[in-house]
């Protein structure tokens, strides 16, 4: 999809999703109703979903797609690397990312997004997988 139309899907979204989440309080609900938003809105997203980390593991949470990897390995994969550097982490071809994790052999492209919690402190990330070399911008 060309960039300008990215925008503006993008936009669209935005306050689709922001008018969503002001009906509920509940983190839980809030994160589902952002992946099926993404998941659904986006036809070359076939993988989108929150890692979470807890007792010190990136353990997955809500998501659709295809099914998961439950824990990633740790220090491995555009997840972990997105986290230990506090920054987006882009990948146009995951099979020149050194240490990727293959959830999904479809999988050919990545964005990982890391969110913090209340205190500032990153808890995890949202991780969107494309069967699209260089789908995200």
């Amino acid at each position: 999809m060309e960039t300008n139309k990215k925008e503006g899907r993008y936009s669209k979204m935005y306050d689709q999703l922001v008018e969503l989440l002001k009906k509920s309080n509940n983190q839980e609900a809030k994160m589902a109703t952002t992946i099926a938003l993404l998941y659904h809105k986006l036809d070359y997203f076939f993988w989108t979903g929150f890692y979470i980390l807890i007792k010190g593991e990136m353990t997955v949470q809500m998501y659709q797609g295809p099914v998961a990897c439950q824990i990633l390995e740790k220090g491995k994969g555009v997840c972990w690397a997105a986290f230990n550097q506090k920054k987006t982490v882009i990948v146009e071809d995951v099979h020149n990312f050194s240490g990727h994790i293959a959830c999904d052999s479809r999988s050919k492209s990545e964005i990982v997004v890391p969110f913090r919690n209340i205190n500032g402190e990153i808890m995890g990330v949202l991780d969107v997988d494309s069967n699209e070399l260089s789908a995200f911008d």
